[in-house]
């Protein structure tokens, strides 16, 4: 009599059905307490949701288990994007950082490029400071690298050697994603911390306000995309096949 087959990607899919109730829960009673405590509660609640929302990426990247080398990897890259915040510190506003944490996603993979874009924003933070924006920060990063990674592994962004125009076309992605999603989900933040009561007005004028600085750093995103990009990735491709 044969035994029955049970579905691995059911079982597999439990523990993830669980986490998102526990944060859906986690979410409802923290808005629920905001609106109880309510005075300044607004700014916390905003910071927790958005570590929420992070939640099920760090749980997918546990869930991978990912190899020791590209844990490495991981570490590497994060490494070289809060350099290279470091580096332009003396000219505002000018960030290369979203480009090299695209670049990590291209390289490494969605999961892969948002825990780099998450622990750039992090780790940067404690030279630049930390405060209620921080988990905004993580969570702007960390979608460059999810979303570039996810446009690298659907073959839209190629992984191979870039032309001319290529490089300019994926550099052009990379500022357009930071003026139009990243900078914006950023600006969130200061929509919350900036204003004591939230208004079309108010908020209209803190997005206008951040504008110009998301198009600084679209500015930047495109050069290092276009400039310096494809021999990053071939780099790191060439560590990728030689190390397996």
């Amino acid at each position: 009599m044969r035994a029955p087959r049970t579905d691995a990607r059911s079982t597999s899919a439990k523990p993830r059905v669980l986490l998102l109730l526990i944060v859906l829960a986690a979410a409802a009673v923290t808005v629920a307490a905001g609106a109880l405590i309510r005075g300044k509660s607004y700014i916390v609640v905003s910071a927790l949701l958005v570590i929420y929302a992070m939640v099920p990426f760090f749980a997918s990247f546990e869930a991978r288990k990912p190899p020791a080398r590209e844990v490495v990897m991981v570490a590497v890259m994060v490494a070289l994007a809060v350099a290279s915040r470091a580096v332009f510190a003396w000219l505002p506003h000018f960030k290369p950082m979203a480009a090299i944490i695209m670049v990590a996603g291209m390289a490494l993979g969605p999961s892969s490029g948002f825990m780099v874009g998450a622990f750039s924003a992090l780790v940067s933070g404690f030279i630049f400071g930390v405060g209620p924006w921080t988990p905004w920060q993580m969570l702007s990063f960390g979608l460059c690298g999810m979303v570039f990674g996810a446009l690298a592994k659907g073959g839209v962004i190629p992984c191979a050697r870039w032309t001319v125009p290529v490089r300019v076309l994926v550099g052009a992605a990379g500022g357009l994603f930071v003026l139009l999603v990243s900078g914006p989900v950023l600006d969130t933040s200061s929509v919350f911390m900036m204003l004591a009561s939230l208004t079309p007005e108010g908020v209209a004028a803190v997005y206008l306000a951040g504008a110009p600085v998301n198009a600084l750093q679209g500015a930047a995103t495109f050069a290092t995309l276009a400039l310096v990009g494809s021999p990053i990735l071939e780099r790191m491709d060439h560590v990728r096949r030689k190390h397996g």
